[in-house]
């Protein structure tokens, strides 16, 4: 500063002269000793203020021993008495509260550093990503790790819209959730929405959220999580798919029994059996190939030896078995279900898929039976046909 005042006298004295020549060395000497003037005073200056700021660094790390020099300048003396009044008092404070100054400052900037770590740590921890948002919902903080989930930079982010980065429906209802999560001072909890990665892949998310309020009640934004569930949505995709082609392998297979049977019971007709056997009758244990014994939880307590032989596995493995593990069509909670019926009407009779332990599999009849002084249930299979398993 002080070299660009020392200026201002050569430009007077260069518009006095003109553009004479003669003047050329004087306004040359002129300059020279401003010039040389100007650096000793800002040498004065400058070196006194550096020293200052030094001090003031100092001081803010605990270090109330610093020695405050003083100079030739009177406003600089001034704040270096300033600085010596706050150094006194914070000694006095130390003295009266009995702490040591390093519980005031470095101390404080350790725990400082430690939760920045440990914070930082817990967002890399999250499958997710953590945001905050003004009152227009715009980003203005998002966590390190959304680089990893969605391919975006944090400043990449930060500065847009959160409903920008949600696809069209979804942004619609976080919109309505938002404005309820406000409307009702409570949190968002467990909202899905999709978001579209920098690479173009969907990405699905359970957002948590709570909006914050300053002092007078107004809204200053929301702070939330995006937890990654889109490796779940994959899996919950591919297990309706698989439920649905189950469902139509259901319906052709009891098409085809329902044929065959019906086929049965044609060929009784024209032989003249006319007294046919019901499924829904109770089956005597001799007209089939194996019996067991199980609970209502589908575990199985005990068996014949023909249903070890016809699945292939030995007694003590198939004692270790639940139903739904050599059953191929009906999940546990259905074989639950059929066990329940069982308990309430004594006896219900259906047809499905057994599972040998080679992997092949057979089409049998099966009829479930109560025995209500044991509390237990029986089974009575009867082998239908095989399905051979398909070789390679």
């Amino acid at each position: 500063m002080c070299l660009a005042i020392s200026f201002i006298p050569v430009g007077i004295i260069g518009g006095i002269q003109g553009f004479q020549s003669q003047s050329n060395f004087l306004i040359g000497i002129i300059f020279i000793v401003t010039a040389v003037v100007s650096l000793v005073i800002s040498y004065f200056i400058t070196k006194p203020l550096e020293k200052l700021t030094k001090n003031i660094d100092q001081i803010s790390k605990g270090k109330l021993d610093v020695s405050l020099d003083y100079s030739e300048i009177k406003e600089i003396n001034n704040l270096t008495d300033s600085l010596n009044r706050v150094m006194a008092s914070l000694k006095l404070a130390i003295v009266k509260v009995g702490v040591k100054k390093g519980e005031i400052f470095e101390d404080a900037i350790k725990a400082k550093e430690e939760f920045e770590n440990k914070q930082k740590d817990i967002f890399d921890s999250i499958h997710g990503w953590v945001w905050e948002t003004d009152d227009k919902a715009n980003i203005v903080f998002c966590s390190d790790n959304i680089s990893k989930i969605l391919g975006y930079k944090p400043n990449e982010i930060t500065g847009k819209n959160l409903y920008d980065l949600l696809d069209a429906d979804y942004a619609k209802q976080a919109k309505q959730a938002f404005n309820d999560a406000v409307k009702n001072k409570k949190p968002i909890k467990n909202l899905e929405i999709q978001s579209t990665s920098k690479k173009g892949e969907n990405k699905y998310f359970i957002l948590n959220a709570v909006p914050f309020f300053t002092q007078d009640k107004k809204l200053s934004g929301f702070r939330g999580v995006d937890t990654d569930i889109t490796s779940e949505k994959i899996k919950e995709s591919k297990i309706k798919e698989l439920n649905s082609d189950l469902s139509e392998l259901k319906m052709e297979i009891t098409s085809l029994l329902n044929q065959r049977e019906g086929k049965r019971l044609r060929n009784k007709i024209k032989t003249g059996e006319q007294n046919t056997i019901k499924l829904e009758d109770k089956w005597s244990e001799h007209e089939f190939d194996a019996v067991f014994i199980f609970d209502e939880n589908a575990n199985i307590l005990d068996c014949n030896d023909n249903m070890s032989k016809r699945l292939g596995y030995s007694k003590s493995e198939i004692l270790s078995l639940n139903i739904s593990d050599i059953d191929a069509l009906e999940s546990k909670n259905d074989i639950i279900d059929k066990i329940k019926k069982t308990k309430k009407e004594g006896v219900v009779s259906f047809k499905t898929i057994h599972k040998r332990k080679d992997g092949s599999a057979i089409l049998v009849h099966e009829n479930l039976q109560y025995n209500k002084d044991k509390n237990q249930f029986k089974g009575i299979v009867r082998e239908d046909y095989s399905l051979k398993k398909s070789s390679k």
